[in-house]
């Protein structure tokens, strides 16, 4: 046997044992997240999540319920709202443009807009891009009540700016809302047609999109939250459903309120790479650290992408975003070569926002593993109280801290569950117990104070709610003094 020969052999069955060891490695990683998200179902989880390496889906699967009454599950195909995610989009269409002559990111709004007042009429696309353009994140409404694109242009121009444009970062949705804009000028087209065209059609993304739907309305993820009030799971429906269905949607479009899939979002990444729909000079660009989101400069914004390092020193590119029901992550490591993609129908709470975060632990640490996601904390706040009386309101916290991973700490919790069942209770129950173990909790709080105040007087309880105004009023509640005077005159 020559020596060419030999090496072929060698080569191959190296390529073998390899090929086996990355098989065999990947399914023990499909086993971990899985196990993971599967157990999280029984708490109410209800979401997708993809994960590839290397160029290989290790994973693509829905986790309960698109329809919990219909029973139609999540699968890779449902559609979710993707909330701010959707601001990479708007930005590569402002980017496409850029590479199209049409447009330059250093251009000012004052070109596009002859109404711009002086103090927005030199704010750039490239501090629309950044944040950096001084707008408050308060301008414009909220993101489903009608608004023409002249009302919003119109607010925009009106608003009062936080700082001069340039000098700091201020995460502000109007700034996509007004990329939004100038992409309409620039284009001739409607924000939807040229990201259809320009974008989501070369990457393949059949199921994307803003408004339009070309698909079965049963792939639409429903969104669901616990209501606290009613103590139960509430479907709000489908984004579709909120939006209007005429061309007033200017406090929703271009910085959130996209639909996708977590397949269309891969097929994303993919054409990303391959510089299907930018060039690789643009993603370049795209994906540059230009302004830092915090202090601590761990976090930098570029355009419509978030950049920072992971704990190895390697780059990261994402970006989250929310509607407050559906909550989605997009995360690509690329130095990697690995990406993780996640959505959620459900919002349990904070850990919600890290399945992603924590799917990347299990994958660069093969010792980490992840505890199930812990159940809605105002549903477990009302199991304890449907099985206990109020008497037993102190063992409430242990409840809780065993059926959380992390320690009870928000006292606005029992707060906004204190006013609920201050609505229907008639006589000293739930309501009074919570108030009263929120103000032994958080002493320190004078609003929980005013809050135990407010329970008393509803149940006649006068001298005990003069004590709880006095304490509100020396902890510095301001809004307590006026009700503690009229106590006091009374």
């Amino acid at each position: 046997m020559n020596l060419s020969i030999k090496a072929l052999i060698f080569a191959f069955i190296t390529f073998l044992t390899l090929n086996s060891f990355s098989q065999s490695t990947n399914k023990e990683l499909f086993n971990r997240i899985d196990t993971y998200l599967e157990s999280s179902v029984t708490n109410g989880f209800s979401g997708v999540v993809l994960v590839s390496k290397k160029g290989e889906i290790i994973l693509s699967k829905g986790y309960g319920w698109a329809d919990r009454k219909n029973k139609i599950p999540n699968s890779p195909s449902t559609v979710f709202n993707i909330g701010s995610v959707t601001k990479q989009f708007t930005a590569s269409a402002i980017l496409k443009l850029v590479e199209q002559g049409r447009i330059k990111t250093s251009d000012k709004i004052g070109s596009y807009f002859n109404q711009a007042p002086i103090d927005k009429r030199d704010i750039t696309i490239h501090q629309l891009l950044t944040h950096t353009s001084g707008i408050s994140s308060r301008t414009g409404g909220f993101r489903y009540d009608k608004a023409s694109k002249e009302q919003f242009l119109k607010e925009f121009f009106e608003s009062k700016l936080q700082s001069k444009p340039g000098t700091n970062y201020k995460y502000a949705n109007a700034n996509y809302i007004m990329l939004t804009a100038i992409i309409e000028s620039g284009s001739g087209q409607t924000y939807n047609s040229f990201l259809n065209e320009h974008l989501f059609e070369p990457a393949q993304m059949k199921s994307t999109g803003y408004k339009g739907i070309n698909f079965s309305l049963e792939r639409l993820a429903h969104g669901y939250y616990y209501d606290r009030d009613d103590e139960q799971w509430a479907d709000w429906g489908t984004t579709q459903q909120h939006l209007s269905y005429n061309d007033k949607h200017w406090y929703s479009i271009g910085k959130g309120d996209i639909h996708s899939t977590i397949e269309d979002l891969y097929k994303w990444h993919v054409a990303l790479n391959d510089n299907v729909v930018l060039s690789s000079k643009t993603r370049e660009i795209q994906e540059t650290a230009y302004v830092a989101e915090n202090d601590k400069m761990t976090s930098y914004y570029g355009y419509g992408w978030a950049i920072s390092k992971s704990d190895r020193g390697t780059k990261i590119v994402a970006h989250n975003g929310s509607n407050g029901l559906y909550f989605a992550d997009f995360i690509r490591f690329i130095d990697d070569d690995v990406v993780v993609i996640y959505i959620t129908n459900a919002f349990l709470g904070g850990e919600s926002e890290n399945v992603a975060r924590e799917i990347g632990k299990m994958i660069f640490d093969t010792n980490y593993n992840c505890t199930a996601i812990s159940k809605n904390i105002y549903e477990l706040i009302h199991e304890f109280m449907m099985v206990n009386p109020s008497t037993n309101a102190k063992k409430l916290p242990d409840f809780l801290n065993e059926g959380l991973k992390n320690e009870f700490n928000d006292p606005a919790i029992l707060n906004r569950l204190g006013y609920s069942r201050l609505k229907k209770e008639d006589k000293p129950n739930w309501a009074l117990e919570l108030f009263k173990l929120n103000v032994k909790l958080f002493p320190e709080d004078g609003n929980l104070w005013d809050s135990l105040g407010e329970a008393y007087l509803k149940y006649d309880k006068k001298e005990e709610a003069i004590k709880c105004y006095t304490e509100a009023v020396e902890l510095g509640s301001e809004g307590s003094k006026k009700t503690l005077n009229e106590l006091l005159k009374k």
